[in-house]
């Protein structure tokens, strides 16, 4: 099973959070992807972009903060953090 945790936050308080799960026999890219995807569709955002910081820290990890920079639209939150919480070893 992965479980990918994403939660808004502004000004050092969560605003909302959200827990996907995916047990499809997939690489670990495509179901972060696949998160990511449900996340903002749930979330009614434009899908952020992956800057190398970002990649960076997220391969380290496991976990990422998306900032205003990256993305296009304005948004209401001051970041987007992403973080697994489960992962099957392979």
């Amino acid at each position: 099973m992965f479980r990918l945790w994403a939660r808004e936050f502004k000004n050092n308080k969560m605003l909302r959070d959200i827990t996907v799960c995916n047990d499809k026999d997939d690489t670990r890219t495509h179901k972060v992807f696949d998160a990511m995807d449900e996340i903002c569709s749930a979330f009614d955002l434009a899908k952020p972009l992956w800057l190398d910081n970002i990649v960076e820290d997220f391969r380290l990890h496991a976990t990422a903060r998306f900032y205003q920079d990256s993305f296009i639209e304005p948004v209401e939150f001051d970041f987007l953090e992403i973080r697994v919480i489960e992962e099957d070893d392979q």
